[in-house]
C-alpha cells in the first residue's frame, strides 16, 4: 500500500500513550570518544569528507559544507582503546546524504580508497555501511521519496536487500566526491540493547517517539514526523555496556522545536523512572543502557 497523505495523516506508526514529540523532531550530532584523535580526524575528514568546524588537543568537531553545527564530535584521553564488538551502545550512527547522485560519488570514493562497505536496499532508502579507525559503526544512505513507502497493518516496510550498488555508481554520472555535500545531516541513531521491552518503554512511553516497525527480528524502530526511524534498536549484541577506556558513543542529540517541548519531554522522562536533567542548552538522560541522549532545542 503507497501513502498519498500528509506527515500528519499518516496512516502507519503507533503514538505513545502520553507524550508525543513533535513532528518537526529530528536527530542532531552524536560524540564519539576516540583512541587517537589526529587519526580519527584524518578519517572523518578524508574519507567520510566532513569538513573540520573545531579541533584542538581533546576534540574536534565535524560538519557539512554551510553548516556550522556539528554532526560528529570525537573526544579522547590517554588509556582509550578501540571498540568492543558486541557492547550496548552504538551499533552505527547514519549520516543522510541529500540525494543519489551524492551515494553514488561516496560509493566510488570509498572504492578507490580501499575502504571495506556494506550495503543494503531497505526499500525506504539505500544504505552503505563502513567502520571509523576504533571500529564504531558508520551508515551512510539516501532515503526514497517518502509517498514510495509502503506499510502494513500500521508499519513501515523495511527490509535488508541487496543493493544495486552499479545503479547507485552509475546515478553519480561520473562525478567525484569532493566531500559531503550541503544539505548533509544526522539521518538517524542505531542501538544495541539488552531489550526491547525496555526500549519501548524509555524511547516510546518516556521519550515520545511514534513506533514505526516492531516485526523486524530481534529490532524496533521509532521515529518523530512518520519518518522510518531517527532511532534503531536491537537485541542482536549480548552487551555489557562499554568500560569508560573503550571508543564508545557517549551522547547522541534529539533536536526539538521549542523549550516548551524539552520541558515536556524531562517531564515524560522523569515520571517514567528516568534520570532526565538539565544540561547545557537542554535535557539530558541516559537510557537503561547507558546510552545518553541529549534533547535539545533547535536555534
Amino acid at each position: 500500500m503507497l501513502d498519498s497523505t500528509g506527515p500528519g495523516e499518516l496512516p502507519y506508526g503507533i503514538p505513545p500513550p502520553a507524550h508525543r514529540l513533535p513532528a518537526a523532531t529530528h536527530v542532531g550530532g552524536v560524540h564519539l570518544l576516540v583512541s587517537d584523535l589526529a587519526r580519527s580526524r584524518d578519517f572523518y575528514e578524508q574519507i567520510l569528507g566532513l569538513r573540520s568546524l573545531v579541533v584542538d588537543a581533546r576534540q574536534a568537531a565535524f560538519g557539512a559544507p554551510g553548516d556550522d553545527r556539528p554532526l560528529v564530535t570525537l573526544q579522547t584521553r590517554p588509556g582509550v582503546t578501540a571498540a568492543r564488538r558486541g557492547a550496548f551502545g552504538l551499533y552505527h550512527f547514519a549520516i543522510l546524504l541529500p540525494d543519489r547522485a551524492a551515494l553514488g560519488r561516496f560509493a566510488s570514493h570509498l572504492s578507490a580508497h580501499g575502504v571495506r562497505v556494506g550495503m543494503a536496499d531497505h526499500l525506504v532508502s539505500e544504505a552503505l555501511y563502513l567502520s571509523d579507525p576504533d571500529g564504531l559503526g558508520i551508515e551512510v544512505y539516501i532515503d526514497r521519496p517518502r509517498h514510495t513507502w509502503r506499510h502494513h497493518d500500521r508499519q513501515i516496510a523495511m527490509a535488508s536487500d541487496p543493493l544495486d550498488i552499479q545503479s547507485v555508481i552509475a546515478a553519480a554520472g561520473g562525478a567525484r566526491w569532493n566531500g559531503a555535500p550541503p544539505g548533509t545531516t544526522m539521518g538517524h541513531v542505531h542501538l544495541h540493547v539488552g531489550s526491547l521491552a525496555d526500549a519501548e518503554a524509555f524511547y516510546h512511553r518516556a521519550l515520545g517517539l511514534d513506533k514505526m516497525v516492531w516485526n523486524y527480528p530481534g529490532a524496533l524502530f521509532l521515529a518523530a514526523g512518520g519518518y522510518h526511524h531517527h532511532v534503531g534498536t536491537n537485541t542482536w549484541a549480548p552487551g555489557p555496556a562499554p568500560p569508560a577506556d573503550r571508543a564508545q558513543l557517549l551522547q547522541w542529540e534529539l533536536i526539538v522545536p521549542s523549550d516548551a517541548d524539552a520541558a515536556a519531554v524531562e517531564r515524560s522522562l522523569q515520571s517514567g523512572g528516568y534520570a532526565a536533567a538539565r544540561d547545557a542548552g537542554g535535557v539530558a538522560a541516559p537510557d537503561p543502557w547507558g546510552t545518553r541522549v541529549s534533547i535539545k532545542v533547535e536555534r
